[in-house]
């Protein structure tokens, strides 16, 4: 017998969290095909954008067009960029996602919106959204040139989903200029100044610099190790997820999930750590934390900030070290060994070659002068017989 789906308005409730301001959540019944429903809910967004239930529910309008998509009065997509991000968060955001994105670029989705577009175009109608004045919104945010460009693909992200949805023809933020440009170059290590380091620091976080330094991993994928997945007979490390806050997710992109190169020496290393961690077993991290009695890994940002930069410091190491300083500092000096693009590419394993070379790579002093005197004695062919003596030579 046919069953009539019944249009459904849904309800919003507001749920505490833990950390962080309440939120409200939206909860509807799904029909599936063999005629069953499932309890459905998903987040509309935080009491401090939403602060009463009457605006969530309005916000949760976007919501109600995949709980009635079955129905004959199926509603009109969303009219605001508040109920606009409802539907993203639903279909991108949330957890069942298909994994479509890692939980770190999830979680960094989720500040953005909360914390800069909705606060500033939530009740905006779509089409009211204007590319002169988001331009002239991010010029006047006062934050790096990186944070405002991501602020706007967030944006441009939103619209795109808009146009999937076919809810719109054009996406405004295209249109939008905003510079992504460092306004200052990350710090990488010399090579006397790494060894430095890894002389100074003890075994533990010598292990992690060096197996950082010297494989170029992302911090989130060093600190997800297992020691099943080093392979001490074939010299690789499986990295096969990454770790964020201490949720455990899939890597950041399918290059990420490549074999690792385990140089013998690095092994060695590994094994005498494994000696003395009182977490040595298979399934156990290969950075363990006994204050957590090894369910978890060591926190990365605890290890920088009261081992590593400490022993720096004494070192006269006055570089502003992070974990991303080893993988940009791997990556300079496999350009600075005359590696070609490739090889380096896949070192780092990145999606495409682009990204290894406007950002993870640098050329060092020494090669740039090489380089230079090259190209110069191309230019004169007596180069070696001239002379020129330098203010220094001179004394001056």
């Amino acid at each position: 017998m046919f069953r009539r789906t019944r249009y459904q308005q849904g309800s919003v409730q507001r749920e505490r969290r833990r950390t962080g301001p309440d939120v409200w959540v939206y909860r509807w019944y799904e029909n599936s095909s063999e005629g069953t429903s499932k309890y459905r809910k998903a987040i509309v967004g935080n009491v401090d954008t939403l602060p009463t239930e009457a605006v969530a529910l309005k916000a949760a309008h976007a919501l109600r067009i995949d709980a009635n998509q079955q129905t004959p009065q199926a509603e009109s997509g969303p009219s605001t960029i508040a109920e606009l991000v409802a539907h993203y968060r639903l279909k991108e955001l949330a957890g069942e996602s298909n994994g479509r994105k890692a939980f770190s670029t999830r979680a960094g989705y989720e500040c953005y919106l909360d914390n800069w577009i909705l606060p500033r175009w939530q009740d905006h109608k779509l089409n009211q959204v204007k590319p002169v004045a988001v331009e002239a919104w991010l010029d006047s945010i006062k934050r790096a040139r990186g944070t405002r460009a991501k602020i706007r693909n967030i944006m441009s992200a939103l619209f795109h989903h808009a146009m999937r949805y076919e809810w719109l023809d054009t996406n405004p933020i295209k249109l939008v200029r905003q510079s992504a440009k460092r306004e200052r170059t990350p710090d990488v290590l010399e090579l006397e100044e790494l060894q430095l380091l890894l002389n100074k620091l003890d075994l533990r976080e010598r292990t992690l610099v060096l197996l950082d330094a010297a494989t170029g991993l992302r911090v989130g994928e060093l600190l997800a190790l297992r020691w099943e997945d080093v392979g001490f007979e074939t010299l690789e490390l499986r990295v096969t997820r990454s770790i964020w806050h201490q949720v455990v997710g899939d890597c950041k992109t399918e290059a990420s999930a490549k074999p690792v190169p385990l140089d013998s020496y690095m092994a060695e290393d590994l094994l005498r750590w494994r000696r003395m961690s009182p977490y040595p077993m298979p399934s156990d991290w290969v950075f363990a934390s006994p204050t957590m009695r090894g369910k978890q890994p060591y926190w990365p940002d605890n290890l920088m900030k009261r081992y590593i930069r400490p022993v720096a410091k004494a070192a006269d190491i006055h570089k502003r070290i992070g974990w991303h300083t080893f993988r940009h500092t791997f990556g300079t000096l496999l350009k600075a060994n005359g590696e070609d693009v490739k090889t380096v590419q896949e070192l780092l394993r990145h999606a495409n070659s682009r990204i290894t070379l406007e950002v993870y790579t640098q050329a060092v002093t020494s090669n740039k002068r090489a380089a230079q005197s090259k190209v110069v004695k191309m230019m004169v062919p007596n180069v070696g017989a001239i002379r020129v003596q330098t203010p220094i030579q001179a004394g001056r």
